[in-house]
């Protein structure tokens, strides 16, 4: 019990800490980890990931409905038609930097997309595909 709490904690602070994509990356793997030992980061399922069309709402089924096809690009909230920056580091320098921005965002837009919240897994695959330039 003493060691999952710890290892609970290390994770957290790894989030907490980071200041690049990679090592948001490697903090969203390490907790992927726990749940799934030998997980790696893959751009290949965070692409597949990224396109997929979940059965939740008409309005955003797919990350692709209000980020575009090209992450690299800027997108339009599908329901309020904000302006969105580029989800891609490469496009938008700031992207991935703020753990607590990054949380907040993927909890709120996981929860309209797919219905639940995103898992870390699932989090560190999405940041792979987006940091690896596309």
């Amino acid at each position: 019990m003493y060691k999952a709490m710890l290892f609970a904690l290390l994770a957290v602070s790894a989030a907490a800490a980071a200041a690049t994509p990679r090592e948001t990356i490697n903090a969203y793997a390490v907790e992927a980890v726990r749940q799934s030992p030998g997980f790696q980061p893959s751009a290949r399922r965070g692409a597949e990931f990224y396109a997929r069309r979940f059965a939740v709402s008409d309005k955003m089924p797919a990350c692709t409905a209000c980020h575009t096809d090209s992450p690299a690009q800027p997108g339009r909230h599908a329901v309020t038609g904000k302006a969105i920056k580029p989800l891609a580091p490469r496009a938008e320098a700031a992207r991935f930097t703020d753990p607590a921005k990054t949380e907040k965002w993927f909890r709120r837009n996981c929860t309209e997309v797919l219905g639940r919240e995103c898992s870390a897994a699932e989090k560190a695959d999405f940041i792979q595909f987006l940091a690896e330039g596309l």
